[in-house]
Parts: structure tokens; sequence; C-alpha cells
């Protein structure tokens, strides 16, 4: 029988929190009583990654793995999403593995009050933790996903739930991958009219990023141009 729920996490070099991250997730959906998976998707680490997710998914029936073998989050938020069992999915982040969204969302998709769940550290209620740098940034990039292409909510990056039947189109019909992803997928769910909510989260980081916030942003750059001329003028 297929899950009710996939939790798909993309993974880069996260040997220092992965095995106690998925311990500790499997520890607080227990009492839940769902039937669900969560999926490791690793894309290129040079640690231990591979091997201790490999080790889960022996110790933990309800953990599966693939590898996307290179750096690239969007190609392996992708590819979990693509191999994804569940009537619904759950998007998450490793450093967060956020219950109590995933029982908000699930909540709000079973009872039909939308498609797609947005948790949002932007929104009125939200409580972002994070260094102040990385807090601007996320402002900053809404605000250009705003200007360039009309993007009516107010984040795109993190959590995120949503009926893959509904929404798995959206995700085969993206043109970018990396960092710009998911914001391409949910922009292509807006521009849809699909059913958005948005609901308020707390951020808090448990380590340091794994790549340098100002590094990304060359190749961020570059991918919002090209899904600009893809959504804007074709």
């Amino acid at each position: 029988m297929n899950p009710e729920v996939s939790i798909v996490i993309p993974v880069y070099n996260e040997e220092a929190i992965l095995h106690a991250a998925v311990v500790d997730l499997h520890e607080r959906l227990k009492p839940l009583g769902w039937n669900y998976e969560v999926i490791l998707a690793e894309n290129g680490s040079r640690d231990r990654t591979l091997e201790i997710a490999e080790e889960l998914s022996q110790k933990y029936p309800e953990v599966r793995y693939l590898s996307a073998g290179e750096p690239n989050y969007g190609l392996a938020l992708r590819r979990g999403i693509q191999a994804a069992r569940g009537t619904f999915v759950l998007c998450e982040e490793i450093d967060l593995c956020d219950t109590e969204f995933h029982q908000r969302a699930v909540r709000l998709l079973r009872e039909d009050e939308a498609d797609m769940v947005i948790g949002s550290k932007l929104i009125a209620g939200a409580e972002d933790e994070r260094p102040w740098a990385r807090h601007a940034a996320s402002i900053v990039y809404t605000s250009l996903l705003r200007v360039l292409l009309g993007f009516k909510g107010t984040d795109t990056h993190g959590l995120k739930a949503f009926r893959r039947e509904r929404l798995l189109e959206f995700v085969d019909a993206c043109v970018v991958d990396k960092d710009v992803f998911a914001s391409e997928f949910v922009i292509r769910a807006y521009r849809a009219k699909v059913r958005v909510l948005e609901v308020p989260v707390r951020v808090m980081e448990k380590r340091p990023p794994s790549i340098n916030l100002f590094k990304r942003v060359p190749n961020v750059l570059r991918s919002v141009v090209k899904l600009t001329v893809a959504i804007r003028l074709r």
C-alpha cells in the first residue's frame, strides 16, 4: 500500500546532523499514526551523507534515499517529488523538520482547504530567527520575483506541502534547477490558479548553511533571468 504522506528532504554534506535529525523526525511522527515515507534526496555530497542515508533506510522501513549525483538542490528536490508515492507531499529541510507544520498542512489538504500549503517565514505571524543577512536576502529575493514574475505570495523556499496528483505537472514543467527550482514550482502553481494557502512558520537554523549565501547569488540571478524569459516571453 502506498503511503498517504511523502516527506522529501534534499541533503548535501549533512553527515553531522543527518542521523540525529531523521531519528528525531521518526520519533515525533510516531504518535501521529501516519502511513508515511521519508525520501532523502542526496545531491553530490563529499562526506558520509549518502552512506548514512543508506544506513537509515536499512534501520527504518519508512526511509528511502536517492542520489542526484551532483550538487544540485533543485534536481534532488525534483527527483524526490517525482519518486514520492504519497497522496500528499511535504518538502522539508533537514535542519528544520517542522512537524507542527506537517500536521497543519496535512489537515488542510485532507479537508480540501488548499491544493498547496506554503510555510512562509515572511508572512505576518512568522518567526524568522536566522541571521539578519539571510532574512534580508529572502525579502530581496521575494521582491525580485514579484517585480519580474508577478509573484503574489510571500515565500517560495523551504516548507511546502501539496496534493501530488494536482501539482506534479508543474514539477515536470520546470525549466530551472538548483536554488530557483522551488521558486519556479510555486510560481507556476500560482499562475495556474492552484489553491495556494500560506501559513506562518518559525525558522531557526540548527547549523550554518552548507553553501555560502553570497556564492549562490550569480547562479540565482542567471536562473531568475532564464525563468523570466521562459514564463513571460514564451
